[in-house]
């Protein structure tokens, strides 16, 4: 028999071997596995058992009646810890939250991530304070009543770090104090100054809840998709811009500073209007208010390695909101400027400021709310700041707005 002949014997009975080996260990798989295949032929996911466990079933009037207990009683940190913990048990619950926690501007209580992107309470304003790091350059916001209530992580509302580069300095913003990587979840924004330090740009990670602002400009950085995570924020908003008026011939006086809230129309502070108020974070920031559908994955995929550039430019289909410092008074007896702080803030400095809305007589807007401090920071200790800030203000864009005040060159003061 020639060998080409015994050859082709001998691996085609290898090869019926192996196809009936195959056969019987797919039977074998199918009667362990049976009980747990699904309708489309693959296992079931974490969250579908937890959908299908008992937590998740619970009546609708039970969980209210949960919830309404539990947000009621728990008002302050760290024990509002409680009303995080019961929206994170599953998805039934999570909605149930929804109905049951009220956002800052009517509760005046900050309670999930994304309350930081929402307007504060319109009549008594939330109070924190802003530690200041000098060796490591950071600032962190804690939500607290006194200095010694800031040092408790459980109370860390944001932190920024100050880079410094040739042209410009940078603010980094994060919900974590150890992580301010722009890939990163924890990111929320961005505060850029210009070389003097006169002018600033509040950059948001994701797109204002309004249609004021179209675009901005993508991330000019060439990551690959692969290293990346699929909701990784890739475009800087410019929701705001904040400058200071140089003074030149270093005249004695109070700085004079202009904040334009381009995400904020001045309607907001009109009898009836409101201000923007989002109800989920676009990067994954608030994962269990945010989930990620199908539309948005196939945009990500179908995005480019390349950096994209867009037109930079902001279009404004109403009118902004500007903000101005309160003009201090001369003190006589004190020989110094001097602000009504209702003794939250102890310590002259020239980064102490008011803020309030600077609009014309033509928008109606009612004289208590011009009169209105909208925001006020000012220092009470070595590198301890406090920070009160009201309605339409965030506690993202309050803060973003006091760390311009750290950067301020001796030209504007």
């Amino acid at each position: 028999m020639p060998f080409k002949s015994i050859f082709r014997e001998l691996r085609g009975k290898k090869g019926l071997e192996n196809k009936q080996k195959k056969l019987s260990e797919a039977k074998c798989v199918q009667g362990h596995t049976k009980s747990h295949i699904t309708t489309e032929g693959s296992l079931p996911s974490q969250s579908a058992l937890v959908q299908e466990s008992l937590w998740a079933n619970l009546p609708s009037e039970l969980l209210l009646d949960i919830f309404g207990r539990v947000e009621e009683n728990e008002t302050t940190w760290p024990a509002r810890r409680a009303v995080v913990a019961c929206a994170g048990v599953c998805r039934s619950w999570r909605e149930v939250a929804k109905e049951v926690v009220k956002t800052p501007e009517e509760c005046g209580l900050l309670t999930f991530p994304i309350s930081l992107k929402q307007p504060g309470p319109r009549d008594s304003p939330i109070q924190c304070f802003i530690r200041r790091e000098r060796a490591t350059s950071t600032y962190q916001l804690y939500l607290g009543l006194s200095p010694a209530l800031a040092g408790d992580p459980s109370k860390l509302l944001l932190a920024a770090k100050r880079i410094r580069r040739a042209t410009k300095t940078d603010f980094l913003i994060s919900l974590s104090a150890n992580d301010f990587s722009q890939t990163s979840n924890n990111y929320v924004g961005k505060l850029r100054s210009n070389f003097f330090g006169s002018k600033f740009v509040i950059h948001d990670c994701q797109p204002p809840s309004n249609s004021a602002i179209q675009s901005n400009g993508w991330s000019r950085k060439k990551v690959s998709m692969k290293k990346v995570s699929p909701r990784l924020p890739v475009c800087n908003y410019n929701v705001a811009t904040i400058s200071y008026e140089l003074n030149v011939l270093r005249t004695r006086g109070p700085r004079r500073m202009q904040c334009n809230m381009h995400a904020i129309p001045v309607s907001a502070i009109q009898e009836g209007g409101s201000a923007p108020t989002p109800a989920t974070f676009t990067n994954g920031l608030d994962e269990m208010f945010s989930p990620l559908t199908a539309s948005t994955e196939k945009n990500q995929k179908s995005t480019s390695t390349n950096s994209v550039k867009l037109p930079a430019s902001i279009c404004n289909t109403r009118d902004p909101l500007v903000l101005r410092n309160k003009i201090p008074r001369w003190h006589e007896q004190l020989q110094c400027w001097c602000l009504n702080f209702r003794g939250r803030v102890t310590v002259a400095s020239v980064k102490n400021f008011q803020l309030v809305a600077s609009v014309d007589t033509s928008k109606n807007v009612p004289a208590a709310e011009q009169e209105k401090v909208i925001l006020q920071f000012g220092k009470i200790g070595k590198d301890i700041f406090t920070m009160d800030y009201l309605y339409p203000l965030s506690a993202f864009q309050a803060f973003t707005i006091c760390l311009s005040s750290f950067d301020m060159k001796p030209a504007c003061e």
